[in-house]
This record gives structure tokens, sequence and C-alpha cells, in this order.
């Protein structure tokens, strides 16, 4: 089985923010994975689901569905935003992340590992003269412009995670 989770932060105000990429991603595989003409468009050992705690706590969520499903490290693909990659972008890695990032920091400490699979998703779209400090800037909301570009990569991610 494997286990996808998306992280973000719960609540209204946060559907939009640049930190909630993993649950939009989320909310794209689960509408992929409705019955379409009686398939499913995910194979059916795939767990999907979205955080529902603040992001800098995504470890303990993680960590109840780890067990919840008893899970190997490896079986577990988180989903998350990524200042270190241009929106538009995005990878596919096991066991590397971004520079800092809490949400994984926390997910680290709670299972006691670094062996798991990150789909990083590029959110960063600052110009060189903007720096605005990144703990403000991915609590924005995306512009519909960076939406347009978010959509298109989210597509590319849930086809590459239907076929893995």
């Amino acid at each position: 089985m494997r286990l996808i989770v998306g992280l973000g932060n719960p609540g209204e105000k946060y559907t939009s923010n640049r930190h909630n990429v993993g649950h939009l991603a989320v909310d794209a595989l689960l509408k992929r994975s409705l019955p379409l003409r009686g398939k499913r468009n995910l194979p059916q050992h795939f767990v999907v689901k979205k955080s529902d705690v603040m992001m800098n706590n995504s470890g303990s969520f993680v960590k109840k569905l780890v067990e919840q499903y008893r899970l190997n490290s490896s079986d577990l693909w988180v989903i998350h935003d990524d200042l270190d990659i241009p929106l538009g972008s995005f990878k596919i890695q096991k066991g590397k992340g971004p520079k800092l990032h809490n949400g994984i920091l926390s997910i680290e400490r709670e299972v006691r590992t670094e062996d798991f699979w990150r789909v990083r998703i590029g959110v960063n779209n600052r110009s060189p003269e903007d720096r605005t400090p990144g703990e403000e800037y991915v609590l924005q909301d995306f512009s519909q412009e960076e939406r347009e570009v978010l959509d298109k990569v989210i597509e590319e991610i849930c086809k590459k995670l239907a076929t893995s």
C-alpha cells in the first residue's frame, strides 16, 4: 500500500496559500480517483489524505497514519511546497527535501527517519528584488497567473503518481 499525504494548513483562510500546495495536489488526486465509466484512475492500493493539523505539526498526523496502516517508510509519499524550487517545477525524491521546511522536519522527527518519498512542488516566484521572508511568502495566496502554472504542475504530478 502507498500512503500519499498532502501537507497544508487547515482552515478556509489558508486554502489558496503557497503552503497548501500539498492539499491542492491531494484534491486533484482525489478528483482523479472518482470512478470514470466504471474505472478508478488511481490504483486501489493508494491511500490519499490531507493533513488536518497546522503545517509545523504534520509529524503527529503522519505518524498516526503510518502506524494505523503499518507502513514502511518507503511506502510514505509526502506532497509539500518547496521554496528551493521555482514555481512551475517539481521534484520527486526519496530522502531529500528542502533546506528548511518545518512540516517535513516534524515528520522526520515523529516517524524517526528521512527515508520516505517527497513530492516537492516549487512555489518560489519571487523576483530577485523581492526577498519577502519565506515564512511570510508561503502564507500568501497564489495569483491567478501563478495558479494556472501550478494547476499544470499538479496535473503532471497526478499522472506520475498514478503510474508509478
